[in-house]
């Protein structure tokens, strides 16, 4: 019984960042990935992409580089490049500005897909490692690094070792290979996105179950510690806007983790 699962997403006020920077094939990367973890959560294989690009007195290579990096993401995920629309839209967009969006299709069996329902008290959270931001919480990042901080892209940013422009171009990560192994074990799974884990967890819950989410178990990485200090956000804006360094969430029984932790190792 193979049931589709689609999902249309976008990658926010990054793409403002990807302009500044003159970098235009990664942000295509950051958009299916998003897709993939978006349709992943239900246990669903990637099968087809399609994109969206709209913008304003974009050049060829441009528009080429954005696909490139679409393209090779999805093969990276064994999956089609269906197609795709490019629109130029002057007075509706401002010159050189633009934005993306895809749309995935996926498939997973029926009795296989993961919808939560077998979340138990006594499960445990297995958080994975974000790259950085992925692509939430853009425009509070920014706001604190060019206004606050006074920093342009080509310079270092305090802790991380990185140029801004590294740390906050870095690509969103796809947790397909990581998890794929064990998904049969799997109770529930969240991507980290818009909300941070507490908006993102709550979604999967059964009405009997809460999340117990010690911030102490994981080491909030250089970059949202330096967001914190210098935009002077509080811890709570921080949990609603940011993924704080996690970008997955599975729940799974406890027998089950050392070999989420190998798959995801491996």
């Amino acid at each position: 019984k193979p049931t589709l699962v689609l999902s249309t997403d976008g990658v926010g006020t990054k793409i403002l960042v990807a302009a500044q920077a003159n970098r235009f094939d990664t942000i295509g990367e950051d958009l299916v990935n998003h897709c993939v973890n978006d349709i992943l959560v239900h246990g669903a294989t990637p099968l087809a992409f399609m994109d969206y690009v709209a913008g304003a007195a974009l050049d060829v290579e441009q528009i080429a580089s954005i696909v490139e990096g679409i393209a090779r993401a999805c093969q990276a995920h064994e999956m089609a490049l269906a197609g795709g629309e490019t629109a130029q839209l002057p007075g509706l967009y401002q010159p050189g500005t633009y934005d993306l969006a895809g749309t995935i299709v996926g498939i997973v069996e029926e009795e296989r897909a993961i919808h939560g329902t077998s979340i138990k008290p006594g499960d445990v959270l297995l958080g994975y490692a974000s790259t950085g931001l992925h692509t939430n919480g853009y425009s509070l990042a920014r706001r604190v690094i060019f206004e606050h901080m006074g920093l342009g892209l080509d310079d270092l940013l305090e802790g991380t070792g990185q140029t801004v422009a590294d740390e906050l171009l870095a690509v969103h990560r796809s947790y397909y290979r990581s998890v794929r192994p064990v998904l049969g074990r799997i109770h529930g799974l969240a991507h980290i996105t818009g909300g941070g884990i507490a908006g993102n967890l709550v979604r999967i819950l059964p009405q009997d179950c809460e999340a117990l989410v010690d911030p102490a178990a994981w080491e909030l990485p250089p970059l949202f510690r330096q967001l914190q200090q210098s935009g002077q956000i509080s811890t709570q804006e921080m949990r609603e806007v940011f993924n704080l360094g996690v970008g997955l969430v599975a729940v799974l029984p406890p027998d089950a983790v050392a070999a989420a932790q190998a798959a995801a190792k491996g």
